[in-house]
């Protein structure tokens, strides 16, 4: 009996018609570029131990990029004809994430506020940096509960 291999996370079908007609309508340099954040995101999840399963799905009717196990924050990515070279990636502004990016990462990235990254859809896509990103938000609740059978400290 072979197993079949997992797609490759380039090649990982949209798992809902309404995030494929999404990534279909945005203009074709803005699509390039937030399918190459798409295949990082599956990469990163794929790599990051305790992240588990993704759910891809629209929230706000925006790509969103769920664990299905909780273990992290949804991650969003959008483009908008108001900034028509930019994408973003949005996470929980009731995070403290955008804040440890923004310390991490001053020259990377521009950032809004407390909630999203924003990335040129001509410039180099900051990969690294970027993958780092990814992986702090997916695994965000995993960081903050503390160990069964223990307490936090006051």
């Amino acid at each position: 009996m072979t197993r079949r291999a997992k797609p490759s996370p380039a090649r990982v079908p949209f798992q809902h018609p309404a995030v494929a007609a999404k990534f279909a309508s945005y203009p074709a340099r803005a699509r390039r570029r937030l399918l190459a954040v798409r295949s990082l995101i599956f990469r990163t999840a794929r790599r990051t131990p305790g992240v588990g399963e993704i759910e891809e799905t629209l929230k706000w009717d925006e790509p969103a990029y769920l664990t299905r196990n909780r273990a992290g924050t949804t991650v969003r990515i959008d483009w908008k004809d108001r900034a028509p070279d930019k994408v973003a990636l949005y996470v929980h502004c009731q995070t403290d994430l955008v804040e440890t990016f923004r310390r991490l990462f001053p020259d990377d990235f521009e950032f809004e506020g407390q909630r999203a990254l924003l990335l040129a859809v001509d410039e180099p896509l900051p990969r690294d940096a970027l993958a780092l990103c990814i992986e702090a938000a997916l695994t965000y609740h995993l960081r903050r509960k503390p160990p069964r059978g223990r307490t936090p400290a006051p």
